[in-house]
């Protein structure tokens, strides 16, 4: 993602880009799976991990990340190209978590179930995730 459109990633989600943004926005497009922090940490040098955690924080708030809970390490986060700071979330897609590598793998193309919750209850978040072995780990 070059910076110009990082810029505008941003600026799409009322956050002022700043250079510390623009580098962990850009570190979060250009991998390939979820993130954790230490794993931002270790690719971000130039960023101390506080900074590292209000800069996801503040894209959490809005709407710019994902946060996943893998059940493996913590937490890890990736960017939601779906839509704006003030949409409806809409880039909902299953997970795939490693057990052998822990590593989190983004299904896209995977189908999602229907979740239908009894009367009264209003759903917030949905974390699609299914644990086993990835490809690399089972050969």
């Amino acid at each position: 993602m070059k910076g110009e459109e990082c810029e505008r990633l941003l600026a799409s989600h009322d956050i002022k880009p700043t250079a510390n943004r623009i580098v962990v926005a850009r570190t979060l497009a250009a991998a390939e799976r979820p993130m954790s922090l230490s794993e931002l940490e270790y690719k971000i040098l130039s960023i101390d991990k506080s900074g590292i955690f209000r800069t996801l924080t503040l894209f959490r708030e809005h709407h710019l990340v994902h946060v996943l809970e893998d059940g493996g390490d913590g937490v890890r986060y990736e960017l939601c190209h779906s839509h704006d700071g003030h949409q409806e979330d809409d880039d909902q897609h299953v997970h795939f978590y490693c057990e052998r590598c822990h590593r989190t793998f983004c299904l896209a193309d995977t189908p999602i179930p229907t979740v239908t919750l009894p009367e009264g209850y209003e759903p917030q978040s949905i974390n699609y995730m299914v644990k086993g072995v990835c490809p690399d780990c089972a050969e």
